[in-house]
């Protein structure tokens, strides 16, 4: 009888593209979940007009119904990050993206005000666990290198389609279902993705770390306190239920950190704000939400208030800036290798600014194509910008923390994007949004603020790049 050997190399070619086939379906269960989760989070822009009308809002509900996902995804994401680090990132994706077709479905059936602010509050505690443990899952599924970079653009990609579908997908729906329809979609969506995600890799950090039960309080309940009081700034900044939230919120964010220092181990070790990696993958989100997001949440009231476009149409021309940045984002994956992902930061947003400056000197007769060429030059600048923040998150963490740094990053994000629009709201409404003229004027002022803090980031990224050896 002969025997007939076969090389090894065939086997281990087999076993290489078997785990290029998991890491891959990793990727696109994590985009997909990341687009989901940034569909939801903007969709409520084309449908709030029309709840308000069905379960008769006022002011306030208008702003708790487009804002209360921020308040979720702050409280919940640096927690939820740790968590999935500890107790497996598929764990932690399955079951966020479990109470997200169900928080979804509870927003479907709100028979008040009340019940549809709580479900968007909910949604966003929900995709805070779908975009932590997307992240991880990603840097675990693709530990370094080029392949790393490619799917971190991926991701980056998934957060500018996610943006530009909602609104556009929820309004058409409106138009035809009703309002209700577009939080039965996202609920579908969900269910959906929780098959898909159910045959990924489980992946966790090496070694199950002790779980901080007082941080992980002191820490949800000091961004809740923060985020809320941003929110409720939008209408009053004197008023207690701005100053006394915002102060709860700062009080227990010291908390935390006395914590933190005491915790043999914390959810976030505070020797990594020595790392300028870390510092600039967090200041980088800060400021994206500060400058980016504040200022592209206020443009579809612009739009319609200021220059008469229609809630479609203004979805319409924001996805001018949001697809742009999708697009851009697949992109940025030929700079991998040659460029540091905090050098690559510092030309996004250098780029953003020029955008974002491109969106002043509008007046009662401007047209809305005015707005076109500046929301493009954002889109590249931003699209630049989320690669590099997806990177720059997994980087600057050992590969076990990958959950808290997607975590920590996306924190800063929704944080300073809830400072940021309370920030463009103040200063467009600063002469008064009793006219057209008014807000056009408010506006202006707001882009050369947001403009400057985006050239401000620039500089933030170009303080933290990796300092070549002599």
């Amino acid at each position: 009888m002969t025997t007939i050997a076969v090389p090894r190399h065939r086997g281990t070619r087999a076993t290489t593209r078997t785990r290029e086939a998991e890491a891959n379906r990793t990727l696109w269960v994590a985009a997909a979940g990341t687009l989901l989760v940034l569909a939801v989070f903007s969709a409520v822009v084309t449908t709030v007009g029309d709840s308000l009308r069905s379960l008769h809002g006022d002011v306030s509900s208008e702003t708790w119904t487009l804002s209360g996902m921020s308040l979720g995804l702050a409280a919940a994401l640096l927690t939820v990050g740790a968590l999935a680090d500890a107790f497996g990132r598929r764990r932690v994706l399955l079951i966020s993206t479990a109470l997200l077709a169900l928080t979804s479905a509870l927003g479907a059936i709100a028979p008040s005000m009340g019940v549809l602010v709580a479900a968007r509050i909910l949604q966003g505690a929900a995709g805070a666990g779908v975009l932590a443990a997307s992240l991880g899952a990603i840097g675990h599924a693709f530990p370094t290198g080029h392949r790393r970079a490619v799917a971190t653009s991926v991701w980056g990609s998934a957060v500018g389609a996610g943006i530009a579908i909602g609104p556009l997908a929820a309004g058409a729906l409106a138009a035809w279902l009703g309002w209700r329809s577009s939080f039965w979609l996202e609920a579908l969506a969900a269910a959906a993705l929780v098959v898909a995600a159910g045959p990924i890799e489980e992946s966790r950090a090496s070694r199950r770390r002790s779980l901080d039960l007082a941080g992980v309080a002191a820490l949800a309940l000091a961004m809740a306190g923060l985020t809320t009081g941003l929110i409720e700034g939008r209408q009053s900044w004197s008023s207690a239920l701005t100053i006394a939230p915002l102060a709860i919120g700062a009080a227990l964010l010291a908390v935390f950190v006395a914590i933190e220092f005491r915790k043999h181990e914390p959810i976030i070790e505070l020797e990594r704000f020595k790392n300028p990696l870390f510092l600039a993958s967090l200041s980088g989100a800060l400021f994206t939400g500060l400058a980016v997001i504040g200022l592209m949440s206020f443009t579809p009231l612009l739009l319609q208030r200021a220059l008469r476009v229609s809630v479609i149409g203004s979805a319409a021309v924001l996805a001018a800036w949001s697809t742009t940045s999708m697009a851009v984002a697949l992109a940025t994956r030929r700079l991998s290798g040659r460029r540091s992902a905090a050098s690559v930061l510092v030309f996004g947003f250098a780029i953003s600014a020029a955008g974002v400056f491109a969106l002043a000197g509008l007046g009662v007769g401007s047209s809305w194509a005015r707005l076109l060429p500046g929301l493009v030059i954002l889109g590249i600048g931003s699209g630049i910008v989320n690669a590099s923040l997806g990177r720059l998150a997994l980087e600057s963490v050992p590969r076990e923390r990958a959950g808290m740094g997607s975590g920590a990053n996306n924190t800063s994000r929704y944080l300073g994007g809830a400072a940021g629009v309370a920030l463009v709201v103040a200063l467009a409404t600063g002469h008064g949004a009793t006219s057209a003229s008014s807000l056009l004027a408010g506006w202006n002022t707001a882009v050369i603020v947001c403009g400057a803090l985006c050239l401000l980031a620039a500089i933030v990224a170009a303080a933290c790049r990796p300092r070549r050896a002599n």
